[in-house]
């Protein structure tokens, strides 16, 4: 994989890494609410997926400083393809843990807090709008 490719190429490699991370996600799902049980009344499907996801996001990263930082094209497929159509969280934790490791804790904690509180914001707005709706 070229470390300079073109949007199309990028674009290509995000989708078919995306593609595998969603199924993975789903059957993950599947496995855990077998595990768990239907009626659990706690989200262990979301929770795994978050867990996996940040492990292996952690690896790739530790993997890819070390010996293949200039792979765009595998950063793109396996970072923000699989993890990203996996999880989300795995880059939001990246990018805290990065802004941690710069000395930037007050933007981590701020960039946490308006994450989640403008997540749930937004979730509820949409909701409501929808709601109203029908």
């Amino acid at each position: 994989m070229s470390a300079t490719l073109t949007p199309l190429a990028a674009s290509a490699f995000v989708a078919m890494g995306g593609a595998v991370g969603a199924v993975g996600r789903y059957q993950l799902g599947r496995a855990v609410t077998h595990w768990a049980g239907p009626t659990s009344g706690f989200p262990w499907p979301t929770l795994a997926a978050n867990i996996i996801g940040c492990a292996a996001m952690g690896l790739l990263f530790g993997w890819l400083a070390r010996h293949g930082g200039a792979n765009e094209g595998l950063r793109l497929l396996l970072g923000v393809g699989l993890l990203g159509g996996f999880t989300t969280f795995s880059a939001f934790s990246l990018e805290m843990l990065l802004l941690i490791e710069r000395g930037a804790a007050g933007l981590a904690v701020l960039y946490a807090g308006i994450s989640v509180l403008a997540g749930l914001a937004a979730l509820y707005g949409g909701l409501l709008v929808m709601r109203a709706a029908t």
